[in-house]
């Protein structure tokens, strides 16, 4: 038997006059979300006086039965454990969050789910509250949960705020800006995130869904920009009627698209240009509780300073890095260009951690790069980059077709 459930995952409820401005994250330090978390619990309070039920008995009967999500709740009823994924090597599990057996109910978290329950739940957001008949929300209501409800000199951190061209509504993060913004996807399209790698994002503007439902214990955020990239990237844009035989395969005329093309954007619907920041050029992901480096920008102060993939980054000013967020470590290593700071790297192969001085300067991150050459009179692509989004078949068309890899 497949087994097709997934927890925890967060199904966001905002009940009309009761939302408020506070209950979502507003991008300050950890303890301003701590309160924030602690608020959401106090919904669930309010909820249950104002019902008359228990949260998990409001949800199925308000939200997942009208919806048809029979396989959604706080936990695992026996004659469907043989479902359940089990969780990923290396993850830890508070005992209140056992879902094997009744538990203990969270407004902000816990409950279980399948892609088929959740996409009930996105297709009901993406018509604006209703589904099959059935009305959850009110338009009015979905649009204050979708639209920028944060004031304009709120202190955003990490990827948040103008800089990453992305806010928060009542209930979801949004992207605001296409420009600056470090994922693809349309303005107005709205997501969120479970434990362990369970995310979804819906795209009014494409009419599209997406929902990523795995188990990782650490490092998932590799595999979320990999699946929005790659959606994205599979959006056609409009065909320009260019026949394939325009290309003759004459080594002449090939060697003209012989070069390295540099691309920012990972959508074909829009331009991305993200904004310049201070920092090193490191692509990173958090590993095992540490800091691991993916890739260094070419020609980034990191990459000039000697930091090569998969360095283990144990301290940044001498401050450890096991155990912190991404969003902490991103916030130390950026800062005023022309400033510098230390970095402790521990390199497969050598004894000693090294330590380097690395003075930031002003960033952009990369996109995809494409190398094109002519080989054997055909063109040979290579996609390479911290985002290469491009994929083809190795091979070869009449009409000189591409042999290359990702």
């Amino acid at each position: 038997m497949a087994k097709e459930f997934f927890q925890p995952l967060s199904v966001l409820v905002r009940l009309r006059g009761i939302a408020q401005a506070e209950d979502e994250p507003r991008g300050r330090p950890r303890s301003s979300r701590l309160r924030s978390s602690s608020r959401r619990q106090g919904w669930q309070g309010v909820i249950e006086v104002a019902s008359g039920q228990p949260l998990d008995q409001f949800l199925d009967s308000r939200l997942f039965k009208p919806l048809g999500m029979v396989d959604t709740g706080f936990w695992v009823p026996p004659d469907k454990l043989a479902r359940l994924v089990d969780p990923p090597a290396g993850a830890t599990m508070q005992p209140d969050r056992d879902v094997t057996k009744p538990t203990t109910l969270f407004a902000g978290a816990g409950l279980v789910s399948t892609a088929a329950d959740y996409l009930q739940f996105c297709r009901m957001l993406l018509n604006g509250g209703g589904l099959d008949g059935v009305r959850i929300l009110s338009p009015a209501t979905v649009r204050q949960m979708t639209t920028d409800s944060l004031p304009p000199d709120i202190h955003f951190t990490g990827t948040m705020g103008p800089q990453g061209g992305a806010t928060f509504g009542l209930g979801f993060g949004i992207r605001s800006d296409a420009a600056s913004s470090w994922v693809p996807g349309s303005v107005g399209s709205f997501s969120w995130s479970g434990l362990w790698g369970t995310y979804f994002w819906v795209d009014p503007a494409e009419q599209m869904i997406a929902i990523q439902l795995i188990h990782v214990a650490t490092g998932y955020d590799q595999f979320t920009r990999a699946f929005r990239n790659l959606t994205y990237g599979a959006l056609r844009v409009p065909d320009q009627g260019i026949p394939l035989a325009a290309m003759p395969p004459d080594p002449a005329r090939l060697a003209a698209y012989s070069g390295t093309y540099r691309f920012r954007s990972t959508s074909a619907r829009d331009r991305q240009e993200p904004r310049e920041f201070g920092g090193l050029g490191l692509e990173i992901k958090t590993q095992n509780g540490g800091v691991r480096v993916v890739s260094p920008i070419q020609n980034a102060p990191a990459a000039k300073a000697g930091v090569m993939a998969d360095d283990l980054i144990t301290h940044l000013d001498s401050e450890a890095t096991q155990d912190k967020s991404m969003t902490e470590v991103l916030d130390k290593m950026r800062g005023p260009v022309n400033t510098s700071i230390r970095l402790t790297i521990v390199r497969k192969g050598q004894n000693q951690p090294i330590e380097l001085a690395i003075v930031r300067a002003p960033i952009q991150m990369a996109g995809a790069y494409l190398q094109v050459a002519v080989k054997s009179g055909k063109l040979q692509v290579e996609a390479s980059g911290a985002r290469p989004v491009l994929d083809f078949e190795k091979g070869c068309t009449d009409h000189g077709g591409a042999d290359g890899e990702q």
